[in-house]
């Protein structure tokens, strides 16, 4: 399975409201454009498709922008993907001239598979996201002496 930039962008940006969750305070495109290093125009292709898919809210105004439309542990990875990369949920298909071949194969190889991917990804929420890189955080800030 590939995942574009959009898709990974989409999911540090979730990432970074997760973060921000708690303080019920609304983030902006130019905040998290500035944080991550991510284009502005990108993100708002992003965001556009993240609303749509309603995982975020979008708050107008001078102290308007962008909140989790849910707590970070109820927002799965595959919401999130699913909201943005809209082939993750398109059946491949085949030009193939075997279409029993096809269909074997789809059935015993590509959907199973498919299953997999689908059933890990909803298993992990921003919220255990969130906690690896708290982990990562913890580690790295270690000290050893000799």
């Amino acid at each position: 399975m590939k995942i574009s930039a959009k898709g990974r962008y989409g999911l540090v940006a979730m990432t970074h409201l997760a973060q921000n969750f708690n303080s019920g305070t609304p983030i902006t495109i130019i905040s998290i454009s500035n944080k991550l290093g991510i284009s502005k125009i990108y993100l708002e292709q992003v965001f556009s498709l993240l609303k749509r898919g309603k995982l975020v809210n979008s708050i107008k105004g001078s102290q308007g922008g962008y909140q989790l439309a849910k707590k970070p542990s109820d927002l799965t990875v595959f919401e999130i993907l699913s909201a943005i990369e809209i082939s993750l949920m398109e059946p491949t298909t085949s030009e193939s001239k075997f279409l029993e071949l096809d269909k074997a194969i789809n059935e015993l190889v590509y959907k199973p598979l498919d299953e997999k991917i689908f059933d890990h990804l909803k298993s992990i929420t921003l919220e255990d996201i969130l906690n690896a890189v708290n982990k990562e955080l913890d580690t790295s800030s270690l000290m050893y002496f000799i």
